[in-house]
């Protein structure tokens, strides 16, 4: 039974347990049964658990703690539930459980960590934590950190002493040696920037200009970790989040009704690493959200939430970042259509909306907006994004990391007919880049190729 002291359906639990596919639906489905299942139990204060057979010789360990529901299973898989928790809550839905008894070690130490976790007051540590060795550990990595930057700094000195005119030349050995040299002074962010930058050469008309800015932020974050101990709160958190440090204490938790508004996919330039980005915004609050996950080399990411659908759930956000960067967390309801077409603003709102998040983060490359009604006009120059009234626009860059194809723009210019639509993306420092678009009257949204 639930903590409301009631069973639910096999059709609530599907909702409930928020299923992330029909495959899942089905493949729990043929877990519903007693046969898979070499040890099934339940508790009165509201978990099942058993053990599956799977296709090693060790059963699979799963427990549902139902007053969530959240989940835990030995499995390796990646969606959340995975088959063996749905087919779990649909044999205790069924009535397969047994009667309340004694969980097992395993089960009762993750429940048991849950009740502790929900009892512990916000911020507070899980347990006695060594704080002189973690200090040691944290002033250590420092020192690395520092050595490497001062390092860094050298590397773009000589690279504006000697001029940017040969690096289209000069290939990309040089930066992923120095990128390397960043990795082993433990900090991977700033290995990311310096790949980053090592790319620029090769990325069409106008990359002088752009390495320029690129290398003028890596200075910039650089000078920001020399003096970080003077920064405030927020912006220090910033700089060791761009540096590459974990985030210190636990962030905000939010529970809204959240949108999907965008999914998209890129591959790191070494290509070992393909990065999906969700973009999510809460219908009460308005408050947007990133989340990321990480696939590696030829398998996607495991996550995956459908534009234009709102799922009930808990964000954990993180310290830095512009408040953006979340970790999803507890689901309470099932996904479902939106209804309505996100509001949007004008490309003036959206400009001040960037302006105001570069003040906590310099390094912030975009900003999530929700443009519109607004008309997608070609022109010699580039595309551009006009509002309704013609007074402003926004351009539409075609190079960069996340830029449209020209393919996805005519998308957008057909989707529109020359009329307005409604367009949500990333407003930056190269203009607005569309993911998503609606057409008038229309809550359907489509994703921009």
């Amino acid at each position: 039974m639930t903590e409301q002291g009631v069973r639910w359906t096999a059709e609530q639990v599907l909702a409930l347990a928020l299923a992330p596919d029909d495959a899942s639906r089905k493949a729990g489905g043929r877990l519903g049964g007693a046969g898979p299942w070499s040890q099934i139990g339940g508790s009165a204060s509201g978990s099942v658990w058993g053990l599956c057979k799977g296709s090693g010789s060790n059963p699979y360990r799963t427990v549902v703690d139902l007053t969530g529901p959240a989940y835990k299973c030995s499995c390796p898989s990646r969606k959340f539930p995975c088959k063996h928790a749905l087919g779990l809550l649909l044999l205790w839905s069924a009535e397969g459980v047994g009667e309340p008894g004694e969980a097992p070690d395993w089960a009762a130490q993750w429940l048991a960590d849950r009740a502790a976790k929900a009892a512990r007051p916000a911020g507070t540590a899980a347990g006695p934590v060594d704080e002189k060795g973690a200090r040691r550990r944290a002033e250590r990595r420092a020192a690395r950190i520092g050595a490497g930057v001062t390092e860094l700094e050298q590397r773009l000195a000589d690279l504006l002493r000697g001029g940017l005119a040969g690096q289209e030349h000069a290939g990309y050995a040089a930066w992923e040696e120095t990128a390397a040299r960043m990795v082993d002074a433990q900090a991977p962010g700033l290995a990311g920037r310096v790949r980053e930058l090592g790319t620029i050469p090769s990325c069409g008309p106008g990359w002088p200009a752009r390495m320029l800015e690129e290398a003028a932020l890596l200075h910039l974050l650089d000078r920001a970790w020399m003096g970080v101990a003077g920064l405030p709160d927020q912006l220090a958190a910033t700089v060791r989040s761009r540096v590459g440090l974990p985030a210190s204490g636990e962030g905000e938790a939010v529970r809204d009704r959240w949108l999907v508004l965008a999914q998209y996919d890129s591959v790191s330039p070494d290509g070992r690493l393909t990065t999906r980005r969700i973009w999510l915004r809460g219908l009460a609050g308005g408050r947007p959200a990133l989340v990321l996950d990480f696939g590696p080399p030829g398998r996607p990411p495991g996550l995956a939430l459908p534009v234009g659908l709102v799922l009930e759930a808990e964000m954990r956000f993180r310290p830095g970042s512009a408040g953006l960067r979340a970790d999803l967390g507890e689901r309470f309801a099932a996904a479902a259509p939106c209804t309505e077409i996100p509001a949007g603003v004008g490309t003036q709102a959206a400009l001040e909306a960037y302006g105001a998040a570069l003040r906590d983060d310099p390094w912030l490359e975009s900003w999530p907006v929700v443009l519109g009604p607004v008309v997608p006009i070609p022109g010699e120059l580039g595309w551009q994004l006009a509002d309704a009234e013609g007074t402003s626009a926004l351009p539409v860059p075609l190079t960069g990391a996340g830029s449209r194809s020209r393919g996805g723009l005519w998308q957008l210019a057909a989707l529109s007919g020359g009329g307005p639509v409604t367009v949500f993306g990333e407003c930056g420092h190269r203009g607005f880049t569309p993911l998503t678009a609606w057409q008038p009257n229309s809550s359907e949204p489509v994703a921009l190729s």
